[in-house]
C-alpha cells in the first residue's frame, strides 16, 4: 500500500525522540498534522520522519511545551528548513511566557501565541494547550483531537494534577512522562540541588507518580501508551514498564492498552488508529 494512502486512512503518532537529550513527536492523520516540540536537530526531525514513512506527512504547526532546549532547541533552524521545504512559514505555537524566555538562537521567525486552557482550531484539528506544573514560565502540555481520536503528549511535570488526570482520561493515544526511579535518583551521582529540582513538585514525574496518575486518569478510550522522557541515568525501561503495568492491572486494562518506551536516539514506529469522524 502506498505510504500516502496509509497515512490518509490512519491517525498516526510517531515519537521521534524522547528523553533529556531531546523531545519531538509527530501527530497527524494524513489531512493535517503537527509536531510537538523540536528538541533534536532539524536534520534529525526531518530524517526520522522520513525513516518512519512520514516524510510527506503534513506539518501544519509546531507546538512548543516550554523553553528548555531539549524541547525547543531546533526551533529556529527547523522553521527555516520547513519554510524552504514547503514554501511557506509554519507557525510555532507557544505561550507568552515561553516566548519571553526563548534565547535568540532558538527563536523561530513564525511564532503564534496561545493561552493555556484556550483551545486552538487548526483546520480540522483541535489543539488543546493546558497548564502543567514545571519550573518554567507558562509551561503547557498539548492534546490533539482529530475527529473522535485524541492524542496527547504530557511530560515535564513535577506532580499529577486533577486537570492532567482529566486530560489524560480523554486520550486514545498518550505519551506520558515516566522520568525517574526515585531510589536510583537519590542514590545516583547527580548533585543534591539537581536531585531536589527533579523530585520537586515542579520537576519531573517519578515512575510511581506517573503510575498513580495513570491509574487515576485512565479513560476508556486509551489504547496506546508511550512511556516518555525516561532519564538514562536515573531510570530503566523495565522499571518504568513495571510501574505502568501495575497501574493498568489495577484498573483491569493491561490487555487493552499497548505499552512502548520512547528513546532519545531513535524514533518509535508510528502508532496507528483508524481515523474516525465524530
Amino acid at each position: 500500500m502506498p505510504i500516502a494512502a496509509h497515512v490518509a486512512r490512519q491517525v498516526q503518532v510517531a515519537v521521534l525522540a524522547s528523553g533529556s537529550g531531546g523531545n519531538c513527536t509527530y501527530i497527524g492523520d494524513g489531512r493535517g498534522g503537527v509536531l510537538i516540540d523540536c528538541g533534536i536537530s532539524a536534520k534529525q526531525v526531518l530524517g526520522r520522519l522520513e525513516e518512519q514513512g512520514l516524510g510527506d506527512a503534513p506539518i501544519d504547526a509546531v507546538l512548543i511545551t516550554h523553553e528548555h532546549s531539549d524541547h525547543v532547541g531546533a526551533a529556529r533552524v527547523l522553521c527555516n528548513r520547513l519554510h524552504k521545504k514547503l514554501g511557506r512559514y509554519i507557525p510555532f505555537l507557544m505561550t507568552r511566557g515561553t516566548r519571553a524566555r526563548l534565547s535568540e538562537p532558538m527563536t523561530p521567525d513564525a511564532i503564534e501565541l496561545v493561552e493555556p486552557g484556550v483551545a486552538v482550531e487548526l483546520g480540522h484539528l483541535l489543539l488543546d494547550p493546558f497548564p502543567v506544573p514545571h519550573d518554567t514560565d507558562e509551561p503547557i502540555a498539548w492534546t490533539v483531537q482529530m475527529g473522535a481520536v485524541r492524542a496527547g503528549v504530557i511530560t515535564d511535570l513535577g506532580r499529577p494534577t486533577t486537570l492532567v488526570q482529566e486530560k489524560l482520561r480523554a486520550l486514545s493515544i498518550a505519551v506520558l512522562e515516566f522520568n525517574h526511579d526515585f531510589d536510583r535518583l537519590m542514590e545516583g551521582s547527580y548533585p543534591w540541588h539537581l536531585k531536589q529540582r527533579i523530585r520537586s513538585s515542579h520537576g519531573h514525574l517519578s515512575n510511581d507518580q506517573a503510575a498513580e496518575l495513570l491509574e487515576a486518569g485512565l479513560g476508556e478510550p486509551l489504547r496506546h501508551l508511550v512511556l516518555a522522557h525516561l532519564s538514562e541515568e536515573n531510570n530503566q525501561p523495565a522499571l518504568a514498564l513495571a510501574a505502568a503495568s501495575r497501574a493498568l492491572r489495577a484498573r483491569g486494562a493491561e490487555g487493552r492498552v499497548t505499552l512502548a518506551v520512547g528513546h532519545v536516539r531513535r524514533a518509535l514506529a508510528p502508532i496507528c488508529l483508524p481515523a474516525q469522524d465524530d
